[in-house]
């Protein structure tokens, strides 16, 4: 998968290589802005869900496992406390990395009062590009002998996750709730693959995700619940170099280390209302969502990828919207449901100046002063569909089920960049699709239930390509980022993501 157009006015990830959401993608509070189809693997599908098998339908389909975790109000609908599990297993193909979770946790009920508590430990292997397994050896540019020790990068990393809910039925089919969510991070899957030419990545950091949710059920089937919440993401990269240098005292090829720190900062507020009714007594369901997203960036990281000009990223400030329709049937021990969703998005970004600058017309831009300003104009699409059919087991009653589903995400933006030194400007239209097919398997005994879950992602890649450093002849030091790839411009090879789940859940009487 080529993006020679795309790369050459690359912004390598607006936010779509940061924690866009802590939930899977049938949970849209919190609305991803990507600028690049980069593969990152299914990390943060960590909760047990009876909905994704059908392409993660959601807006006029309950998902009972699901839904306590996207808004705390719906843990009311459980008519009693249970403990689950859902260990997940994703993968990239190409052999292009995966990671692993096992996440525990219990929802209770007392009266009219519920509360759960989840825990998850989480294994992200280090990334690995589809078909190149390191950086040129030294000794091919008969460089000295370097005794610095930078120190190995771990084969994976760990991450820890904590939830926790509470919330109160009152009267008349209102129920609130409260939810709070903390994630340790030291790794984000692909990541590592956006500082090319580095020989040491670590990462650190955390995501806080406090939400308040309403639900109100009416008798005759129609339903409303919004939620509000704010996240606080950070990550910091520290990332280290062995710059390459020519050394005329012993005239060769020698190396310094050379190290730089990239802060991840953003912060979101959103607002997510959504409605449902009956459509006809014939088991028809229709129902509506709309969602705000106010997001600000302090700083977004300065990823460097080879032969292409890097736009600079300081602070910046995005506003995300989405509204989409559902409709579904129920009939017997089968559901069918479809969900259609667009999204608008506008993102602005900027580089300061550190130090004053001169314009080609002579004038001189102050420090903090903007250097170059890029305008994103989104208008993303998103397709769900799904089907689900009970299966008698004959002395057990349904007991066994299956799921079939798709997902389609085009994403479709404008860039106008500005830039305030030069005095030019130039727009770039860019687009792709990715689309995802998805199947369960379900048994339900009443001693405890038991899932399956699987979807296989494409439409995205990964880069490819072994960097290749250039000397400069005045034996100066080479800047980090002035990588060429072999064919011209970073090429993306395609790879497909692929995960597991199998859920466990038992009652707690």
């Amino acid at each position: 998968m080529t993006t020679s157009g795309l790369v050459r006015a690359v912004h390598v990830s607006l936010l779509g290589v940061s924690l866009a959401t802590l939930a899977p993608p049938g949970a849209a509070q919190l609305i991803q802005i990507r600028t690049v189809p980069f593969a990152q693997g299914d990390q943060f599908s960590i909760f047990p869900s009876n909905n994704l098998g059908m392409g993660g339908v959601s807006i006029t389909v309950p998902d009972t496992l699901l839904d306590p975790f996207t808004n705390p109000a719906k843990a009311a609908r459980l008519a009693g406390g249970r403990f689950f599990s859902a260990p997940t297993v994703y993968g990239l193909s190409r052999d292009a990395g995966g990671g692993r979770t096992l996440p525990l946790g219990t929802i209770a009920t007392a009266g009219p009062w519920y509360a759960g508590l989840a825990l998850a430990l989480q294994q992200v292997d280090a990334s690995r590009t589809p078909s190149f397994s390191g950086p040129v050896p030294l000794a091919r540019l008969n460089a000295a002998p370097t005794v610095v020790d930078v120190g190995p990068n771990p084969r994976s990393y760990g991450n820890q996750y904590v939830f926790g809910l509470v919330g109160r039925r009152l009267a008349n089919g209102l129920s609130v709730g409260g939810s709070l969510h903390w994630a340790r991070l030291n790794a984000l899957d692909g990541v590592d693959l956006l500082y090319p030419g580095s020989v040491h990545l670590k990462q650190f950091g955390h995501d806080v995700d406090v939400r308040l949710g309403a639900l109100k059920e009416w008798t005759d089937g129609q339903s409303l619940e919004a939620i509000v919440l704010h996240d606080r993401f950070a990550m910091t990269h520290d990332v280290s170099y062995l710059d390459l240098f020519w050394d005329p005292g012993t005239q060769q090829v020698s190396t310094r280390p050379r190290a730089e720190q990239n802060l991840d900062r953003t912060n979101t507020w959103a607002l997510q209302l959504q409605y449902g009714r009956p459509l006809t007594t014939t088991g028809w369901r229709i129902g509506w969502l709309a969602t705000a997203n106010r997001m600000s960036h302090p700083k977004l990281p300065d990823y460097e990828l080879a032969n292409v000009q890097v736009i600079p990223r300081d602070p910046g400030r995005s506003t995300a919207l989405n509204v989409g329709v559902g409709l579904s049937k129920t009939r017997g021990p089968a559901t069918f449901g479809v969900d259609v969703i667009y999204e608008p998005i506008s993102s602005h970004t900027w580089a300061d100046a550190a130090s004053p600058v001169v314009t080609a017309q002579g004038d001189t831009l102050p420090v903090g002063a903007r250097t170059v300003e890029n305008r994103f104009h989104f208008s993303n699409a998103v397709f769900r569909m799904g089907l689900s059919r009970d299966l008698e087991l004959r002395g057990i009653g349904r007991a066994a089920g299956f799921e079939l589903g798709l997902m389609v995400h085009t994403i479709s933006y404008r860039l106008s960049q500005y830039d305030n030194v030069q005095l030019i400007g130039r727009t770039l239209d860019e687009g792709w699709v990715e689309w995802t097919p998805t199947w369960g398997l379900s048994l339900r005994f009443p001693e405890f239930q038991v899932r399956y879950r699987g979807q296989v992602m494409h439409g995205m890649g990964r880069p490819n390509g072994q960097s290749v450093v250039a000397l400069p002849l005045d034996g100066g030091v080479v800047a980090a980022g002035i990588l060429v790839a072999p064919s011209g411009p970073l090429n993306l090879t395609g790879v497909s993501t692929f995960t597991h789940q199998v859920s466990v859940s038992l009652p707690l009487r």
